[in-house]
């Protein structure tokens, strides 16, 4: 059970046209252990993915562990959950840096100097599902036991603002799965305003932020899957049930402005519209059994990956189409994907001041919050430009299809042309 994480990104430009930059795909995995016999099979490892080489290699292997859960990007380090560990790791170079031990940890989320690390472990109970850590040495800061903290295991984390939201699903013991959001104020490190999802929403799986929700994706008692919205601004939840069959571990994420999920054993995709809280088919063109799901926010390729649990692995990239663009095998159960997003050198970020609808579009770009006789230009990824007018929109239907960049006064929003 993993974590997907999505990003929303606008880009500034200057006559160089500066840019953020894939540099990187960061693969954890998961290896392959012999529950039976306590043997491991496969090792742990940590996979590069050079999107410009389109080469992947190993660069680190966690001995001894049984399997990993988690990879989270803080600068220029990354720290990684795997089973009874927490490691730190220089980004660049993937020398272990520190390393802690916390048996039990599922996910990671960093604010500021705080790792925060979410427990749970099959038929296992614990006296803290919750610990919060020194980023810098891996130091133990506070571990929450289950009067101050939560009471169940944890596990997915979203934070937003001085706030980590984070799920207690229970999921390691069977029958008892919970369905609560918790709240731990990163300020003063104080746990509360538990919000229950109810009966339908009970083992959430994953937990995305779009807009102004939290959305849990959940497994129920393991005989169905169903979608939660939680309000921010009302404190108000809502649940839809959307499958008879379970989710399974990590295979949904938020892509665009849906959640693309898959039913456990099926080869389709499918689509949930987190606006009108309703399914609205499948993913046309991909018929593949996956085990997780990421999309990365640069291009908006969107990262699947396959395994066999014991031998191999690999994953998929497809286009805004769902065109295959790309494949790479990887190691054993390839599970957490990460984006190591970095910017160009002397780069200045601004966030523009205008909006592009609707985007992703084939036909017609309309620019809102435009000035009077502004000049809009429409530039490739090679900063080069392609159209431009001083009107408030622009017929991109000539184009190839691909990724472009509205630019007005030096600013830039990048638009997705179908």
């Amino acid at each position: 059970m993993k974590k997907a994480l999505i990003t929303l990104s606008l880009f500034a430009s200057s006559w160089s046209f500066a840019q953020n930059q894939l540099h990187q795909v960061l693969v954890v995995n998961e290896g392959s252990f012999d529950y039976q016999t306590g043997a491991i099979l496969e090792p742990v490892t940590i996979g590069s993915y050079n999107p410009t080489t389109q080469l992947y290699q190993v660069v680190d292997t966690l001995e001894n562990m049984r399997f990993a859960s988690d990879l989270v990007i803080d600068g220029n380090f990354y720290f990684v959950a795997a089973d009874s560990k927490i490691f730190k790791m220089d980004l660049n170079t993937h020398q272990e840096i520190a390393s802690i031990s916390c048996p039990g940890v599922r996910n990671l989320a960093v604010h500021q100097n705080k790792l925060v690390a979410t427990r749970g472990e099959y038929m296992t109970t614990y006296d803290s599902y919750l610990h919060v850590y020194q980023t810098s040495d891996l130091q133990l800061i506070q571990a929450f036991d289950t009067v101050t903290g939560p009471k169940w295991a944890t596990q997915n984390i979203v934070i937003d603002g001085t706030t980590a939201f984070l799920v207690v699903n229970n999921a390691y013991e069977w029958g008892n799965e919970k369905g609560i959001i918790g709240q731990l104020n990163l300020s003063n490190l104080s746990y509360g305003n538990e919000v229950d999802l109810g009966p339908d929403g009970k083992n959430p799986d994953n937990l995305v932020k779009y807009g102004s929700a939290l959305y849990t994706v959940n497994n129920k008692d393991w005989n169905g899957t169903s979608i939660s919205k939680f309000d921010l601004a009302t404190n108000m939840s809502s649940t839809v049930n959307i499958a008879n069959a379970i989710a399974g571990c990590g295979t949904s994420a938020l892509r665009d402005n849906k959640i693309t999920y898959q039913i456990s054993m099926e080869t389709s995709l499918n689509n949930f519209d987190i606006n009108g809280m309703n399914n609205i088919g499948p993913v046309n063109g991909i018929n593949v059994n996956f085990y997780e799901l990421a999309q990365e926010p640069i291009s908006g390729e969107f990262y699947a990956s396959t395994t066999d649990f014991f031998s191999t692995g690999t994953v998929f990239i497809y286009d805004a189409l769902n065109t295959e663009v790309h494949q790479f095998a990887a190691g054993v159960s390839p599970g957490t994907i990460v984006f190591d997003i970095r910017s160009s050198a002397g780069a200045n970020e601004t966030s523009a001041n205008f909006s592009v609808s609707p985007n992703p579009t084939n036909d017609i770009l309309t620019i809102q919050g435009k000035p009077a006789n502004e000049l809009v230009s429409l530039l490739d990824l090679n900063g080069a430009t392609v159209l431009s007018s001083t009107d408030e929109t622009l017929n991109i239907s000539v184009l190839p299809s691909g990724i472009y960049y509205v630019s007005i006064n030096g600013t830039c929003q990048k638009v997705i042309k179908l």
